[in-house]
C-alpha cells in the first residue's frame, strides 16, 4: 500500500520502460512507499494501490522528473559563503567597492571582510581589483575576495600582513603571487597562493557551519536538488571539518540532501591507510572520488593549453607533475578509489588522456576497480581527436553548461577561435562520452534550470548570442535533463537506485510549475519548482 500517490502529471521517468504507452497514453502517476517508488503508471493504475492511509496529490498536468543532482558543487564552502558578500551581481568596480564598504561598516574593528564571485570580465573596465582598490575602504579590516572561478583572489595590505605575505615572499608551489613592478605584492592571488591568506582566517564553529548546512540544504530544495556531489577546493583544509559536520547532521538525522563526498588529492594516502573506498556510505552520506587539479583556469589564464592564449604570451601552467598525477591515479585505482581530476586547458585534457590509457591499460595492475568509473572536472577546452580517446577510455566528463553563458566572452578574448573547441558537448556525445552536469557553485548559479537552459540554447537569459554560441553544440531537453539524473547517478555507480522514477529506486522527484519540454527553450530559465520530493517525503514547500 503507498503512502504518497502523484497523479494528473507528465511523469518523466528516464526510463524507457517507463512511461509505457498504455493505448497510447504515457505514465501520468507514481507511487512511493516508504522512501521508495512503488509503481508508475496511468492514474487507473496507480491509485487503485491506495489505502485508507494514502496521501493523494493531484499534480493538474505539471511536469515531474527524478530528483535532480548537481555534479560538481562546493557545497561546504557555498554554504558558509552565503553569509558573507556575494559578488556576482556586481557589474562594475564601483558596486563591489560600494559593498565592501557597507560590510566594513557593520564589522567589527579587526574582523575579516570575505566574499566571492567577483567578474571583470562583466566590467565596463575590466581590469583585476588589487589590494589599492580595497585598503582606503578596509583600514580596520583584513579582506579577501574570490574572483568567481575561485582560482584567483584579491587581498587587501592587512590580510597580505596576516599572512606575512611580502616582497621578498616566494611564490608557492603551484601558485602566484602577482607583483607590482618595484616587486611588491598587488593583493591579486593566483591558485594554491591563495591559501597563504585562507589559512590565517579563523575558521567558523561547527556550531556555525551546521547552521550554514541546514540553511543551505533548504535553499537547494526550492531548486530541485536533491543531491550534490561536494568537491574540495584546491589545499583540502575544508576537507576534515566538512565531513564531521556530514556525520554529525547524519547522526541527528538532518542531513536532507545525498552527498557525494569528495576527497582532497593530498589525503590519498592517508584514505588508502585507512582503507576507504569510493561507495563507502549509506544513502545519505558516501565517500566520492578523490580530487586532483592538473591545472587553474581559462579566467585566470592559467588553464594548461595547447596554443598561447591571445591575449597573454603564456600557455597556463600545469599544476601537478602529470607523473605525480599517474603515480596518484594507479594507486588510487588499485585501492579502490576513483579520482576526479581537474582540467580546463586542452594540453591538461590531452595529458589526462595519455594517464588515463597507461593506468586503465595496464593489465599487470593489481585491487579491485572502484565502484564508480573515473572522471574528468569541466573539461572545457578539448580538441576532436581527444574527445574520440575520451570515448573509448570510458572516462566521464563532468560538466557545467551554465559556465557557457558566463564564459564565453572571455573565452573569445582568451582563445579567439579555437572557441569552437569549448563545452563541446554535442560533439562529446557523438564520440561516446558519458556527460555528467553541475554548476560548480559557488563559481556559478547552482539553480539546475539554469544549466538546462544553457544547455539547450547556448545563450544569456536575454537571448544573445542569436541562435546560441556554436550553436551546434546545442542538446535537447532530454540529453540535459539526463546529464542531471542519469549522468550523476552513473558516475557515482548509483544507477540501481537514483538518476530514473522506476519502482524500486529511491522516491527522489521534482514538480515543476511548467512543461520544460514543451515551452520556448528561452523560458526554461524561469521555469520554477512547485515541489521537492527526497526519500519519499515532501521537503519543498
Amino acid at each position: 500500500m503507498p503512502d504518497l500517490i502523484l497523479y494528473n502529471g507528465k511523469i518523466h521517468t528516464q526510463d524507457p520502460r517507463f512511461p509505457h504507452a498504455i493505448n497510447g497514453i504515457h505514465a501520468t502517476a507514481i507511487a512511493v512507499r516508504g522512501d521508495r517508488i512503488l509503481a508508475v503508471g496511468s492514474d487507473s493504475e496507480v491509485r487503485s494501490l491506495a489505502g485508507s492511509h494514502s496521501r493523494q496529490i493531484d499534480l493538474g498536468g505539471r511536469r515531474v522528473l527524478p530528483g535532480l543532482t548537481d555534479s560538481h558543487f562546493h557545497f561546504y564552502d557555498w554554504s558558509l559563503n552565503r553569509k558573507r558578500l556575494e559578488l556576482a551581481s556586481a557589474t562594475s568596480l564601483t558596486e563591489i567597492r560600494a559593498q565592501v564598504g557597507r560590510m566594513a561598516g557593520k564589522t567589527l574593528p579587526g574582523g575579516w571582510i570575505l566574499g566571492q564571485g567577483w567578474n571583470e570580465t562583466r566590467w565596463p573596465d575590466p581590469r583585476l581589483l588589487t589590494r589599492a582598490d580595497l585598503d582606503e575602504l578596509t583600514p580596520a579590516h583584513p579582506a579577501l575576495l574570490w574572483r568567481s572561478d575561485m582560482h584567483l583572489a584579491v587581498a587587501n595590505s592587512l590580510a597580505l600582513q596576516a599572512a606575512h605575505i611580502r616582497a621578498e615572499t616566494p611564490d608557492p608551489p603551484q601558485g602566484v603571487i602577482d607583483r607590482d613592478a618595484n616587486g611588491q605584492p598587488t593583493g591579486v592571488l593566483r591558485e594554491l597562493a591563495i591559501n597563504l591568506v585562507r589559512e590565517v582566517i579563523p575558521p567558523p564553529t561547527e556550531d556555525e557551519t551546521l547552521a550554514a548546512m541546514r540553511e543551505g540544504f533548504a535553499a537547494l530544495h526550492r531548486l530541485g536538488l536533491t543531491g550534490v556531489h561536494d568537491y574540495r577546493i584546491m589545499g583540502g583544509q575544508d576537507g576534515p571539518p566538512a565531513f564531521r559536520a556530514y556525520q554529525r547532521l547524519r547522526s541527528a538525522g538532518e542531513l536532507d540532501l545525498r552527498l557525494w563526498m569528495l576527497l582532497p588529492g593530498e589525503r590519498l594516502s592517508q584514505a588508502i591507510e585507512t582503507g576507504l573506498r569510493t561507495g563507502l556510505g549509506d544513502d545519505y552520506l558516501r565517500v566520492g572520488h578523490v580530487k586532483f587539479f592538473s591545472d587553474g583556469s581559462q579566467g585566470a589564464r592559467t588553464a594548461w593549453m595547447l596554443e598561447e592564449y591571445e591575449d597573454t604570451p603564456s600557455c597556463g601552467m600545469p599544476l601537478t607533475p602529470m607523473d605525480e598525477i599517474a603515480d596518484a591515479v594507479r594507486r588510487a585505482h588499485q585501492a579502490g578509489l576513483a579520482v576526479a581530476i581537474h582540467a580546463i586547458g586542452d594540453r591538461a585534457v590531452r595529458e589526462l588522456l595519455t594517464v588515463f590509457e597507461q593506468v586503465l591499460g595496464d593489465e599487470r595492475r593489481v585491487g579491485a576497480a572502484p565502484s564508480a568509473p573515473h572522471r574528468i572536472e569541466h573539461l572545457q577546452n578539448i580538441r576532436p581527436e581527444d574527445m574520440l580517446r575520451l570515448g573509448r577510455l570510458g572516462v566521464v566528463a563532468s560538466v557545467q553548461p551554465i559556465h557557457v553563458p558566463d564564459d564565453f566572452p572571455m573565452i573569445e578574448r582568451s582563445v579567439g577561435g579555437r572557441g569552437r573547441w569549448t563545452f563541446p558537448f554535442r560533439d562529446l556525445l557523438a564520440a561516446g562520452v558519458t556527460l555528467t552536469f553541475g554548476s560548480d557553485c559557488p563559481v556559478a548559479d547552482p539553480n539546475p534550470l539554469l544549466g538546462i537552459h544553457a544547455a539547450v540554447t547556448r545563450q544569456m537569459q536575454d537571448g544573445s548570442p542569436t541562435g546560441g554560441w556554436y550553436p551546434d553544440q546545442r542538446l535537447s531537453v532530454a540529453e540535459a535533463v539526463w546529464g542531471y539524473t542519469m549522468g550523476p547517478a552513473l558516475v557515482s555507480g548509483r544507477e540501481r537506485d537514483l538518476g530514473s522514477l522506476t519502482p524500486g529506486k529511491l522516491a527522489d522527484l521534482v514538480v515543476l510549475d511548467d512543461d520544460i519540454f514543451a515551452i520556448e527553450p528561452l523560458e526554461i530559465a524561469r521555469a520554477q519548482v512547485n515541489m521537492t520530493i527526497l526519500g519519499g517525503r515532501v521537503v519543498y514547500p
